[in-house]
């Protein structure tokens, strides 16, 4: 089912404010905060259809106190799952709402990318706020910002490229600028030489590359010491972005934030939670923390949260998952190679974050997702129409966000 926001045929027109002329709802007669108030408790689904009721309701909508008070409601219970599919013709990405009080928590519905003639092959870089930022896939060149719900949607200036580059994106808002920036890590070859099968040792070249939202240039902070992995920021915290940097043979792997205030580079000390440098090990955000799902070789996966942010002593082991072996995953599927070439290397299962339940929700090879119940150790294995075959879920929170207006150029 395609999520598709058309206007309803009969309408009834309202006005806002008193006084003589049509006559106002009874909802626009309430007290602002009031309405505030219920307006924000309602998915985003309702919201964008809200609009088109009337004049009046969509003035409200578009109130930007509305925007920030949904979104602060909804990070904090309801975050939805953003599906991102590129398997077997098409990019196209869905979203489900897996809240409890969603009537549609089992059902997959797709999302319609306006932008994509210009942008047919891409990859999603990065959520924040409400807002999405997606790549080409193919040359890294093309990259927007886009509210998958309003549909609004922004395409950036593009930036320096070099020959046989590889790009490792970051993206997201810090509180205390409130600006949103993108971040792009371009590690490069030096020389203009044939394919090397010792690839990743002739990227030894690099740039770093911001671009504040609303600013028309690209700006160059210059080399970067680190050979981050090749995936992008999963973890926002404290307007910090976070990696992980790449596993090379005989040097120690680092957790690397990169601070959206002042544009630097630091390392954040690790959990001791034994050999992480060989481990196979994925950055989350849990309850505002900084935590790292650890992938054992038995299949298991310990989960350490830093309780208090860049402080090694307040690093925790919260969860052990058990292995488990989904029934959709019984059954060997070779996978699509687009899919495997963006998939983080070593990862079988993904955590993805909490529910408000209390269970854990985990992604199984970019094919099922399983929610599991800590306190009685059971999984569960998710039924829901529409699934695709093959895909990368993303957490995300359903908004009514945009950039700010005075920010743009």
């Amino acid at each position: 089912m395609d999520l598709d926001f058309e206007k309803p045929g009969k309408r009834v027109r309202y006005e806002m404010g008193g006084g003589e002329g049509p006559r106002t709802s009874f909802m626009e007669r309430l007290p602002r905060d009031i309405i505030l108030d219920i307006l924000s408790r309602l998915p985003v689904t309702s919201l964008v259809q809200f609009r088109f009721v009337c004049r009046g309701w969509r003035l409200m909508a578009q109130d930007s106190l509305l925007a920030s008070k949904h979104l602060c409601r909804t990070a904090q219970y309801n975050p939805c799952l953003i599906l991102h599919c590129d398997y077997p013709i098409r990019n196209q990405i869905s979203f489900v709402d897996i809240s409890a009080e969603s009537r549609d928590k089992d059902m997959v519905r797709k999302l319609t990318i306006p932008f994509w003639a210009s942008m047919p092959e891409f990859e999603v870089v990065g959520s924040c706020n409400g807002l999405l930022c997606l790549a080409d896939s193919l040359f890294k060149d093309a990259v927007y910002v886009h509210n998958p719900f309003t549909r609004d949607f922004k395409q950036l200036p593009k930036s320096l490229q070099y020959p046989d580059q590889e790009v490792v994106f970051g993206f997201g808002y810090h509180p205390m600028t409130e600006v949103y920036k993108v971040v792009k890590v371009v590690y490069y070859r030096n020389g203009y030489g044939g394919f090397s099968r010792f690839r990743r040792i002739t990227c030894s070249q690099s740039e770093v590359q911001v671009l504040t939202l609303g600013s028309p240039t690209w700006r160059s902070l210059g080399k970067v010491s680190y050979q981050l992995d090749r995936w992008p920021s999963e973890a926002l915290v404290n307007g910090r972005l976070h990696w992980v940097t790449r596993p090379r043979r005989y040097v120690t792997r680092f957790i690397v934030s990169f601070d959206l205030a002042d544009e630097q580079f630091r390392e954040i000390p690790k959990p001791d939670c034994g050999g992480l440098s060989r481990c196979n090990y994925h950055l989350l955000v849990l309850g505002g923390c900084l935590s790292a799902a650890v992938h054992r070789s038995n299949g298991k996966l310990e989960v350490w949260v830093m309780k208090e942010y860049d402080v090694k002593e307040s690093w925790i082991k919260e969860f052990n998952i058990g292995a488990h072996l989904p029934k959709g995953l019984k059954q060997d599927v070779n996978r699509p190679y687009k899919i495997w070439r963006n998939a983080p290397k070593g990862r079988g299962v993904r955590m993805l974050c909490l529910l408000k339940n209390g269970e854990i929700l985990l992604e199984y090879k970019g094919r099922v997702l399983v929610s599991y119940n800590p306190e009685r150790g059971k999984f569960k294995d998710l039924t829901l129409k529409g699934l695709p075959n093959w895909f990368q879920t993303f957490v995300h929170v359903g908004s009514l966000s945009w950039i700010d207006s005075n920010t743009e150029s």
